[in-house]
């Protein structure tokens, strides 16, 4: 059964209920399109903070806006731009405590401050990016990275 959030939980507390429900949102037999928007809904209603949420999913050597939360995005990213570009090129999570003063920020929202970007890897290969934006800057931090790098383990489990 579905866990709600309780007030007054430790950031690594939520997260701790966040992943034992990813059951309840993920499923092999669903389609992954549905996996992606039931799991961009999910992060959107746990996460403190945020005012973004969603996928860039790979198509060649460029990253589709696929399921989000939030205000209409970037349609198209290339390999290596942005945030989310650099996390796909490097295969790392990119954590940016002021999106302002990181080189190459694609602007897509003004009032985001802060990111988290997690590549989605399946065999060896990068295949979309979990993209977090945060209007305040300094957001995230290893627990966000430790805990959602484990929400897309998941997800490639069932993809």
């Amino acid at each position: 059964m579905f866990v709600e959030i309780q007030k007054g939980k430790t950031k690594e507390e939520t997260y701790k209920i966040l992943v034992s429900n990813l059951d309840y949102f993920l499923s092999k037999n669903d389609e992954d399109i549905t996996n992606y928007s039931n799991l961009s809904a999910f992060l959107n209603y746990f996460l403190d903070d945020i005012n973004w949420v969603g996928f860039y999913l790979r198509k060649d050597s460029e990253l589709i806006l696929g399921p989000f939360q939030g205000l209409p995005a970037c349609t198209k990213i290339a390999m290596g731009n942005g945030v989310v570009g650099f996390a796909a090129s490097t295969m790392k999570t990119q954590i940016v405590d002021d999106v302002d003063a990181f080189e190459g920020h694609i602007a897509c929202d003004s009032n985001s401050k802060s990111e988290i970007a997690v590549p989605i890897i399946r065999h060896h290969r990068v295949i979309g990016v979990l993209d977090i934006d945060s209007p305040i800057e300094k957001r995230f931090d290893s627990t966000d990275r430790l805990y959602l790098e484990k929400v897309i383990d998941k997800l490639v489990d069932i993809l």
